[in-house]
């Protein structure tokens, strides 16, 4: 499975039918972006979504961002076409949208190796259907291209016929059980979307919540997202010194033979040298991928 440390705190969809938001793409501070031939381009438009979005990822002048497409699903009459264009244009990740089983992965798999996908063309999982939850560990587990799983929670929401409520109590056993999976095999997972782009209130407690879950990051839907998204899901300033701090006094300990140590009062065992480990390692990814944004 990756083992990368790459962050994907804020990862925007964008409308593959739609050129002007695919160059404004290159100038928005997102971590990954969805070119989405999916729910957001109309069927008279699956062609010609096709052929922007992949002649933009072969372009390039995205800097550093991280490029996943999203393709339609294999049943139906634009899957095929979309898969073999995607593993030609190169994009860091594929984005198969309702994955219920490992079967499904599987069959995204071969079709990669056969048209030629670079080993560095990861593969996403959207997880938006109650029989995709049920499976979400066999999902995760399924190949060793898997790098990230995407919570659908607009889909899911419908399927369970549950309601879009402000603590989000439906999605809980469903967003639950597939960060437990998506850990249990080392790879990232980011939460669903946010509809109500008037409460701005409302998506920060959702992104506050998602990062006290566990979550990688967030899907976002509109540009406005991305700032606030990105600030949430970066450690802080404070984090960082203090994970440092963890790390240099743990080192020190185990020089003179101890296997714990106490810093600030606290005890430091190396469970927490390993988290103080990531979040520096995080920072570190955060700073880089700042550094090289611009197109």
């Amino acid at each position: 499975m990756d083992q990368t440390i790459r962050p994907r705190r804020s990862v925007l969809y964008m409308p593959g039918s739609n050129a002007r938001a695919l160059e404004k793409a290159k100038t928005l501070p997102a971590d990954g972006l969805i070119l989405d031939l999916e729910d957001a381009v109309a069927p008279d438009a699956k062609d010609l979504g096709r052929t922007q979005v992949c002649e933009a990822v072969k372009a390039g002048g995205y800097g550093k961002r991280e490029l996943i497409i999203r393709v339609n699903g294999l049943d139906t009459p634009w899957g095929e076409d979309d898969i073999a264009a995607a593993c030609a244009a190169g994009p860091d990740a594929i984005l198969l949208p309702k994955v219920e089983s490992a079967g499904m992965v599987g069959q995204l798999e071969s079709r990669m190796e056969k048209h030629g996908a670079p080993d560095k063309t990861k593969i996403w999982c959207m997880m938006e259907t109650p029989l995709g939850i049920l499976h979400a560990e066999e999902i995760a587990g399924s190949s060793r291209r898997i790098a990230c799983l995407v919570m659908g929670t607009s889909d899911l929401t419908k399927d369970l016929h549950a309601a879009h409520t402000a603590d989000r109590a439906p999605m809980m056993a469903s967003l639950s059980h597939c960060l437990l999976a998506a850990r249990a095999f080392g790879i990232s997972i980011v939460d669903g979307v946010h509809l109500n782009l008037a409460d701005d209130q409302e998506f920060r407690a959702h992104c506050v919540q998602g990062l006290e879950m566990g979550f990688d990051g967030k899907t976002l839907i509109h540009p406005k997202q991305v700032e606030p998204c990105n600030e949430v899901f970066a450690p802080s300033i404070d984090e960082v010194a203090d994970a440092r701090t963890i790390i240099e006094a743990f080192a020190e300990a185990e020089k003179e033979g101890k296997g714990v140590v106490v810093v600030d009062g606290k005890l430091i065992e190396n469970l927490h040298v390993e988290n103080a480990k990531r979040l520096v390692a995080l920072a570190d990814a955060i700073d880089d991928l700042a550094a090289g944004t611009e197109a």
